[in-house]
């Protein structure tokens, strides 16, 4: 039954609109279990969420579809609904809460089964099974209706949603459809959609109308001439290999290409306004389903030829990369996963937001777009991305919301909240060369996060105390190989003579988990709990020692070069990162350079460290806190899982003990602490972090000004005097109401997301 439910869940997902998606199950459901009747019920679209609305059937009356109507809790259906859990009766009939609707027919069926269609703990509706004969459902009928409810739930969400979407098309009144996804970059965003979609994969590309049809349809042609050339070529390179009838298939695929479905399908489409990409794509899904209800398992087979004959016609059309000047003036970029990659295509004058399904606030691309103060929407798993090709959107980046096509007042509300954004921003600008000082006289410095040389000028002007961390993995990751010691010196040299006398934390080599070299792949079933930063570079200390040199180098006639190790989860590897390092000195020593001893320090990202703070801190000079890892282990929460990004919450308190725990470590041993994560750049956590005395803050350059702006408001007393409440709080959203409460009593409301507001 496995590859029958993959078969279903894969044509669904396939489905231009919910209509086609439900026919397509209620067919493929009675056909593979052999039943009577199989029917959906979804909530009621159009009137009250707590009415069910019969939206599909095979084998009830056709008329009695978009008709029939129950409230939640009516008749076995709405027990169904009511329980969100299955029912299986051998006799609907004598169930008490069986409900007879004369529209329906149902009264010729006794056998009763059904299943409830839940999604993100929202009941969506419920499939039913029916049969005539008196009987109870077996178990693998009943397994298979759970399992399929279950892998359709999220499809059926999608399709819901893209009809809605499209229904929208034809509404002349603009209304709001808004999607909630999870704040990846705080602020708001009001422009056009462009899709970053994947070269050569059908299923991402995007609706677009036609710029010229007759232009698209001699693409198309010509992309279909060059294929067939090509198959044809390959044929004949290929006769000395296989025997005459196994080069028959490419014969085949030949005949596919010039067959009236495909071609003539496309052009059709084409003729209708679509653009040749978005054609060939539905008419490549047409065929695939024609040739997947067939009997014939041979014929069957045939639909992956068709995908892969589709494969290679996109790739002719994707010849075309998108030119800078073709970007909108307010692009708003919106993908299945967003890659940096992506992001970077874009002009920066020219992004004014981001949108992906998969990620979450703490994913790459997330903290990209903070450095960039560009506002971004993560983890929409019901995001239409085909379907938003040039439509106006407003991207909220505060509370994860994506609203498509906007009316005028919402517009005008979020236009509003821009210039009170800008406003702040203008207003936060000269106090960001101020140094961050409490209230009661404690000096606060905020450096900067970076990770590429074109940051340094933009942390120099935003009022940087220095650069708190440097992730020297980005220029391994930019390259085709391994940058040597004289490349790697140039680029530290750079970064600390920029900002000497000020200091500058390099994080030697961090790959593994999400961030890997083209280069030097690692391919692990758990790649966040595996071979990862110091453990890598340990392992491979021609690496580790050929940076660390580059490194002291770079520090000759400077005195500004702290180093950062990072993943530290043992004293062990501490002290052998420590050996490497004096060797490296030692080495250059030997060879005439003047090395300053740089001041060094050790990452506290994984449990095992909070627990080794002290004994950490008495072997480096300062501890430096990556809350983004510390985080996701402590809460054994995936960061870039988008189905669990609501567990992941910085201000759980089993995160504030962890910290006020590695504080006072780091502070027993005489040891500065500083934090470098995301934490450090939320106004609500910066005052819990003024309260653990953390000696300074790390933040992207986008959030400095604000930081310093919190640490100017608040005395140390007041931050520990909230802290000590928030240690006795046991819910995350209580302490985080508790700060906000505290930031608009101080002043700051500006930095909390107004009530009220969408």
């Amino acid at each position: 039954m496995l590859h029958v439910l993959r078969r279903i869940v894969l044509e669904v997902g396939a489905a231009g609109n919910l209509t086609e998606a439900l026919e397509i199950i209620v067919r493929r459901v009675k056909q593979e279990l052999a039943i009577d009747v199989c029917s959906v019920y979804l909530r009621d679209p159009d009137g009250d969420d707590r009415r069910l609305l019969l939206m599909a059937s095979e084998g009830l009356n056709p008329e009695a579809v978009g008709h029939v109507i129950m409230n939640a809790g009516e008749g076995l259906v709405g027990l169904v609904a009511e329980r969100a859990e299955p029912v299986n009766l051998e006799n609907a009939p004598d169930h008490p809460r069986f409900k007879y609707f004369p529209e329906t027919g149902e009264e010729r069926y006794h056998a009763f089964l059904g299943v409830p269609i839940v999604h993100h703990r929202r009941l969506l509706g419920v499939l039913v099974a029916q049969q005539r004969e008196r009987r109870r459902f077996d178990d693998e009928h009943v397994a298979f209706l759970i399992t399929l409810a279950a892998q359709l739930a999220g499809a059926i969400s999608h399709a819901e949603l893209i009809g809605e979407v499209d229904n929208r098309r034809e509404v002349l009144q603009q209304e709001n459809v808004q999607i909630r996804g999870i704040p990846g970059a705080a602020g708001v965003a009001v422009g056009q959609g462009v899709v970053a979609y994947a070269l050569a994969d059908l299923d991402s590309v995007p609706d677009r109308a036609a710029a010229s049809v007759e232009e698209e349809e001699r693409a198309f042609r010509q992309a279909v001439q060059a294929v067939q050339d090509e198959l044809a070529e390959i044929r004949d390179r290929m006769e000395s290999v296989l025997p005459p009838e196994e080069r028959l298939l490419f014969d085949a695929y030949v005949m596919m290409l010039g067959s009236d479905s495909l071609v003539n399908g496309t052009v059709e489409r084409i003729r209708g306004g679509r653009w040749a990409p978005a054609a060939l794509r539905d008419t490549v899904r047409e065929s695939t389903r024609n040739f997947e209800d067939m009997d014939d398992p041979y014929l069957r087979e045939r639909a992956s030829d068709v995908r892969d004959i589709g494969r290679r016609i996109l790739m002719r059309l994707q010849s075309h990369v998108r030119d800078p000047e073709e970007f909108p003036g307010r692009t708003i970029l919106v993908g299945e996963d967003v890659t940096a990659t992506q992001l970077a295509e874009v002009p920066s004058e020219r992004l004014a937001g981001v949108v992906s399904s998969r990620g979450t606030g703490s994913s790459h691309v997330a903290i990209l777009a903070r450095a960039m103060g560009i506002p971004a929407v993560m983890g929409v798993s019901d995001l239409p991305v085909g379907r938003l090709e040039g439509r106006e959107l407003v991207v909220d980046g505060y509370r994860g919301s994506l609203y498509i096509q906007p009316s005028p007042e919402l517009l005008e509300e979020f236009r509003h909240l821009q210039e009170e954004e800008r406003e702040l921003a203008d207003g936060l600008r000269a106090l960001a060369q101020e140094p961050a000082v409490t209230k009661d006289g404690h000096e606060v410095p905020v450096y900067a996060n970076s990770g590429l040389l074109a940051d340094i000028a933009p942390s120099i002007q935003s009022g940087a105390d220095g650069i708190g961390l440097y992730r020297t993995e980005v220029p391994f990751m930019i390259r085709e190989r391994f940058p040597g010691e004289d490349e790697q010196t140039e680029i530290y040299r750079e970064i600390l003579q920029s900002f000497d006398p000020r200091p500058v934390t390099l994080r030697t080599l961090d790959v593994g988990g999400d961030k890997s070299l083209p280069y030097f792949p690692v391919s692990e079933d758990n790649p966040f709990l595996g071979w990862r930063g110091i453990r890598i570079t340990l392992d491979h200390p021609e690496i580790f020692l050929t940076q660390l040199r580059a490194m002291l180098r770079a520090s000759q006639g400077l005195t500004n070069l702290n180093i950062l190790f990072p993943m530290i989860s043992s004293l062990a590897e501490l002290k052998g990162a420590l050996q490497l390092l004096q060797r490296a000195r030692d080495e250059l020593l030997d060879e005439h350079y003047v090395i300053p001893v740089p001041r060094v320090g050790v990452m506290v990202e994984v449990p095992s460290a909070v627990y080794l703070a002290e004994t950490l801190a008495r072997r480096v000079d300062f501890l430096s806190v990556g809350t983004n890892d510390l985080v996701q282990y402590l809460l054994a929460v995936d960061r870039n899982n988008a189905r669990v990004a609501d567990l992941y919450n910085a201000l759980h308190p089993a995160v504030l003990h962890a910290l006020v725990q590695t504080a006072e470590g780091a502070h027993r041993a005489g040891k500065q602490i500083s934090v470098c994560g995301e934490m450090a750049a939320d106004p609500a956590s910066v005052i819990l972090l003024l309260g653990m005395e953390i000696d300074a803050l790390s933040v992207n350059v986008a959030a400095l000004a604000r930081v310093k702006w919190v640490v100017r408001s608040f005395s140390r007393a007041r931050a520990r005097h909230l802290l000590e409440q928030c240690l006795t709080m046991e819910e995350p959203a209580a302490i985080r109401a508790l700060l906000d409460n505290a930031l608009v009593q101080a002043g700051l409301g500006g930095l909390v997301r107004g009530a009220g507001r969408a």
